[in-house]
């Protein structure tokens, strides 16, 4: 099986599901592939999209799907270098925004004012919505006309991992292939660039993957945490961008907690996602059949394993994580879409985990829910995943072809000067002069 998936690989780009969850749980939306799908909680039903602009909703794999703060605005974007925003009220498409490269992360402005966007050539791009979605008047089934989006930073040719804005809003932060953090003020004017760096957080040894704030009412403007390529999750303070605590999660969680890796190996952190009213952090690593529980003393800035939450009996290793305001949920995916060799080529299943209130190495929990106490049951399954019952022998090797895939993607190639001369001869991207 996994010299079919080396076959299929040389034509196409395994992409990984994702998953993103309505701030009050009204909804919950899965990527896998193209397929855009989306479910309402509240009606207990499928949603159906609505996209005016004809043909299927997204042509390529989707590599970024977002919520915006207030539950009005939803973004997806990915391979097929368009740009959705829609409104949740009505699953209508509002907008397409047309992007020069994939798309390969999205961001929503707290107020829900701007949209922006990054593409594999490191630039981030932001589109003014024109109406403050927050006020009592937004239509969602009004459709405006085709935006176009500006440039507003850029990271030079370095492929943007993950867009965060601060939980105040005054900084926006990006992270890149190439180890780095930036963290920018958000202009006035965002349309105008912006221009005032207010830090880089250094200190990776491989590609950033994720990003996400931890913050209290103690400590409302919250501290910045990230994970990596390089085993690690780190701790930051955005304002002057210092390092405050580092803890490698298979060093902390132990190697024998993760599938095929052996001692003095790094398995790649994937996601990142923040417990509500708490300061714990759900950490998704490569080889890990569930996530690790971290916990941040906000008022020590440190940095330490709470828990190790195993689900057992499936080979489920998480691409994504999600969570809302108000549950207290934390909704997982695994899953990939361009799986050569296998009956579907398309594969996503979901786990929910709850019972986060008292978590501590020697109290029982959190709880991994069964498939009958999932928010939405079996409905909610066939929507999400297509299917209630997979095979779960073929997520093992959806998890393999995802690894395969993303160290292709981030992991820079070192060349011997003749085969990077060879390359720059060889070069099809090059623009002719008019």
């Amino acid at each position: 099986m996994e010299d079919t998936y080396e076959e299929a690989s040389k034509d196409t780009e395994v992409a990984p599901a994702l998953i993103a969850v309505h701030p009050t749980q009204n909804s919950v939306a899965l990527a896998i592939g193209s397929d855009l799908r989306v479910f309402d909680l509240i009606g207990g039903c499928a949603v159906s999209l609505v996209d005016d602009s004809g043909g299927s909703l997204h042509k390529d794999s989707i590599r970024a799907i977002r919520y915006g703060a207030s539950g009005k605005l939803f973004v997806s974007a990915g391979d097929d270098k368009l740009v959705k925003i829609w409104s949740t009220e009505s699953w209508r498409c509002i907008s397409t925004v047309c992007s020069e490269k994939r798309v390969t992360a999205v961001a929503i402005s707290n107020d829900g004012s701007y949209v922006c966007f990054a593409d594999k050539f490191g630039v981030i791009w932001v589109v003014d919505m024109d109406v403050d979605v927050d006020v009592e008047g937004f239509d969602g089934n009004q459709v405006s006309a085709n935006k176009k989006a500006a440039s507003m930073l850029s990271h030079y040719c370095s492929i943007i991992t993950s867009l965060e804005f601060s939980p105040d809003g005054r900084f926006f932060v990006s992270a890149d292939r190439d180890f780095k953090i930036r963290v920018n003020v958000f202009p006035k004017k965002p349309l105008d660039g912006a221009h005032e760096i207010q830090s880089f957080a250094l200190g990776h040894t491989e590609f950033v993957s994720c990003l996400a704030f931890v913050c209290t009412q103690e400590f409302p403007q919250g501290f910045l945490v990230s994970g990596s390529g390089d085993s690690t999750v780190r701790l930051w303070d955005i304002s002057s961008g210092s390092l405050l605590d580092t803890c490698d999660v298979i060093e902390k969680a132990g190697p024998l907690e993760f599938k095929g890796i052996e001692e003095e190996s790094c398995a790649a952190v994937t996601d990142l996602c923040t417990i509500p009213d708490s300061t714990l952090v759900a950490v998704a690593v490569q080889s890990l059949q569930g996530i690790i529980l971290l916990r941040c003393d906000l008022s020590a800035q440190t940095l330490d394993v709470a828990k190790v939450v195993t689900i057992k009996g499936d080979t489920f290793i998480p691409t994504s994580l999600a969570t809302s305001v108000s549950s207290g949920l934390l909704w997982m995916v695994t899953g990939a879409s361009n799986l050569g060799g296998l009956e579907s080529p398309s594969l996503a299943r979901v786990r929910v985990i709850s019972d986060f209130k008292e978590t501590t190495p020697d109290v029982e929990g959190p709880t991994v829910l069964e498939d009958d106490e999932t928010p939405g049951g079996v409905k909610l399954l066939e929507k999400l995943q297509g299917t209630v019952s997979i095979d779960e022998k073929v997520f093992s090797t959806a998890a393999e072809a995802l690894k395969i895939s993303m160290s292709k993607l981030l992991i820079k190639k070192q060349y011997s000067t003749e085969r990077r001369e060879f390359r720059k001869r060889s070069r099809n991207d090059k623009k002719l002069k008019q």
